[in-house]
């Protein structure tokens, strides 16, 4: 099982844990309200878990330009 986290801004692979046992109080999931888990965690058909995340990217031009705050998508 893997635990891969994308950018929700522009798709691009953060990061990738492979693991067989998940401490998710460890990846602080457990801070998560259960609406923000269920809009960042899902599980897809191989049995992976996606995480929904920002890369470093997105988030400077999110820190240069606030008003993208207010778009659902701010890339073209």
């Amino acid at each position: 099982m893997a635990i891969v986290y994308n950018c929700k801004h522009c798709g691009n692979k953060v990061g990738q844990l492979d693991q067989e046992v998940i401490d998710t109080q460890a990846l602080g999931w457990n801070q998560l309200s259960n609406e923000d888990r269920q809009e960042m965690i899902q599980y897809d058909s191989k049995g992976d878990i996606q995480i929904k995340v920002i890369c470093e990217d997105c988030q400077e031009s999110l820190d240069k330009n606030p008003h993208y705050h207010e778009l659902d998508f701010f890339i073209q």
